[in-house]
């Protein structure tokens, strides 16, 4: 038997994995030996590291579910029991094996393997994912699919305690309870502060609890009793102080309707394997509390689980001196949390709400500096949203920090809770745009659309680091709804300063004089649109509002120039060039326009300037739609005749 191995650094070079090896689908693994499977945790973790030193990507979640995934994989009989994993973050292990070892190594690459379970790559991606609180409501809708089909088959869902937090994960166990449903639901807990109800005991009675000679027992004793009430009552309360005794969290999972098991320890592999067997001769919803520690068996991990979410790759070591790197310039989301706690200062009235991003966000810094006007509600954007209506009726000024994608949750409260109340609210929506290696899931491409046709709405977009401070402090004192789009990583370089700047509302700004061709440029398109303007002395716009539009500018524009292109990170589709498109077709205007944005698909995951440049919207794509254009033009002026 062997235990597990704990490193202490990523190998750089492939590990001796001769078990991981015959495992190329799950099949395979539920050949070997029970002997076998701590070996094949400790090599799986071990190519798990060295695969994600190779790639970069999620890291700290795979490392605490090795086990788990291998005891899953081993009593169920994938891919025809159904198993779907939450968020996806966890699901690498998994991938390695379900016929993935070697093209992990590309994973998040472009072309390479997605960064989240997804059914178009494998029959055992049974559900794709990449927000969280979705696995319980798509495996009851398997689970239910599989009773009107007559199919014998399991549906599990693997759900983190964050994810538990979502009121959605709710909403799926009390349907399942009533459906009563053949349906299991693991709860991998990695909070370490419930560690102290993981062990000898606990895990003895997670053993009788699950064994079918207790679930026997169990209802037929419900059958005799159920003719003598008062015996019944009696019986009922002793299973439940029982149970309370040994794991309190069984409550609430009880009186959802579920069997609820654990909390056990999630590394112990011979543990997992006899309690999931147990469970799995159980019918109806079953509930399986398994405790682990995020980044198990990689010590700078298991001390920093939150720094070691995800990774860089390694790169090799220099062999020849190397220049020192360029300065690093701000990320959007520290210009955004040192304007928050700027303006913090300035203003008590002001609060931060976060669903559970506090560091994506970058508001490590505002939670500890005003703590008692920082909200993270979890995972709850809803909430977070209405919560912040809240908040603004009685004169406070909420400042959300909330992703694209994950605003898109919440689109109801936008609506019906703030705008429609006009509520004095600013939304500081991060990961705009085309985020890259995260793939469709997280790409940001819809805001501008789901917010432009709301009324009471201002929509901002800043071009650089000094741009998204004085946007932020325009919608900040905007009284109204207000949103501040910008994107992931780092700026352009542009300098800031503690000034708490604003700008005039609905105002656009001209970057470079030019003639014949005018460029209206989005956020981060203003970069790429003053590179492409170069080779055609064209004029380039920061637009900065989407909505007010600048209108008297676009209007100016159209009578001076003899073609508009509008740019934007973000679909084409009811975005910022189809504002421009609508504003010309209310005034009357003939002039020709180009629209250059994201297409009426789901773009791939790979690095920002990959997908730009694919789509076309780096400069040298720009450049080239926009000559394009002029020729057609050109051509067309010959044929009627209307050259100058």
């Amino acid at each position: 038997m062997h235990s597990l191995h704990v490193y202490h650094e990523i190998p750089r070079s492939r590990p001796n994995t001769p078990v991981l090896d015959k495992v190329d689908v799950p099949s395979d693994l539920r050949k070997l030996p029970a002997e076998q499977l701590t070996q094949l945790a400790n090599e799986l973790r071990a190519y798990l590291l060295y695969s994600v030193g190779k790639s970069g990507g999620h890291f700290g979640a795979g490392l605490g579910v090795v086990e788990l995934t291998i005891a899953l994989h081993y009593i169920f009989n994938t891919p025809d029991d159904r198993l779907v994993w939450d968020v996806g973050h966890q699901a690498y292990p998994h991938k390695i094996l379900t016929g993935r070892r070697d093209s992990i190594l590309n994973i998040r690459h472009k072309d390479g393997l997605a960064a989240f379970p997804r059914r178009e790559e494998s029959p055992y991606d049974t559900f794709g994912v990449g927000h969280s609180s979705t696995s319980i409501s798509a495996a009851l809708g398997m689970a239910l699919a599989s009773r009107q089909r007559n199919i014998p088959r399991k549906a599990i869902a693997v759900i983190g305690d964050g994810a538990m937090t979502a009121g959605m994960a709710f909403e799926a166990l009390n349907h399942a309870a009533d459906t009563k449903a053949d349906l299991l639901v693991v709860l991998n807990d990695n909070d370490m502060s419930i560690s102290k109800n993981v062990g000898g005991l606990s895990n003895y009675f997670a053993r009788l609890l699950s064994s079918r000679t207790y679930n026997s027992m169990r209802d037929g004793s419900k059958r005799v009793l159920q003719s003598t009430p008062g015996l019944m009552e009696l019986a009922r309360k002793t299973e439940e102080h029982f149970k309370a005794m040994v794991a309190s969290p069984s409550t609430l999972f009880e009186e959802l309707g579920f069997n609820y098991i654990g909390p056990i320890d999630g590394h112990d592999l011979p543990l997992l394997v006899e309690t999931l067997d147990n469970i799995k001769a159980l019918s109806g919803p079953q509930f399986l509390h398994v405790v682990t520690q995020k980044g198990k068996g990689f010590a700078p991990a298991e001390l920093d689980p939150i720094g070691y979410h995800a990774i860089n790759k390694l790169e090799p070591s220099p062999k020849v001196a190397v220049a020192a790197p360029a300065p690093r310039r701000k990320k959007y989301s520290q210009v955004f949390g040192e304007w928050l706690c700027d303006t913090a200062v300035k203003d008590e009235r002001l609060v931060g709400i976060t669903p559970a991003m506090c560091e994506g966000s970058d508001l490590i810094d505002f939670s500890k500096r005003f703590p008692e006007r920082y909200f993270d509600v979890a995972i709850a954007e809803q909430h977070a949203v209405t919560l912040a209506a809240g908040l603004a009726c009685e004169g406070v000024k909420p400042v959300v920090a909330i992703y694209s994608t994950f605003l898109q949750r919440a689109y109801d409260q936008l609506i019906h809770d703030v705008a429609i109340q006009n509520l004095d609210v600013l939304f500081a929506i991060d990961r705009a745009g085309l985020v890259g290696e995260d793939g469709p899931t997280h790409a940001g491409c819809y805001d501008i659309a789901y917010m432009r046709c709301i009324p009471n709405m201002i929509i901002m977009t800043p071009s650089d680091e000094s741009e998204t401070r004085k946007l932020l402090a325009t919608g900040y004192t905007y009284q109204g709804p207000a949103a501040v789009r910008y994107p992931r990583g780092e700026g352009t370089g542009a300098t800031t300063d503690k000034a708490l700047t604003t700008v005039p509302i609905g105002k656009a700004v001209t970057r470079r004089e030019g003639q014949r061709v005018a460029l209206l440029a989005f956020g981060n398109m203003v970069k790429p649109a003053l590179v492409a303007a170069e080779s055609l002395n064209a004029t380039v716009v920061d637009m900065r509002f989407v909505k007010p539009l600048d209108e008297s500018c676009v209007l100016n524009l159209a009578s001076t120039h003899d073609l508009l292109v509008t740019l934007e990170d973000h679909a084409l589709m009811g975005g910022a060039g189809s504002a421009v498109s609508e504003l010309l077709h209310r005034e009357s205007v003939q002039v020709p326009l180009l629209s250059l944005g994201i297409p009426d698909a789901f773009i791939e995951h790979g690095k920002p300037s990959e997908l730009h440049e694919s789509l076309g919207l780096d400069a040298a794509g720009i450049l080239r739609s926009i000559q394009t254009r002029l020729n057609q033009l050109s051509d067309t002026a010959m044929k009627t005749g209307t050259a100058s």
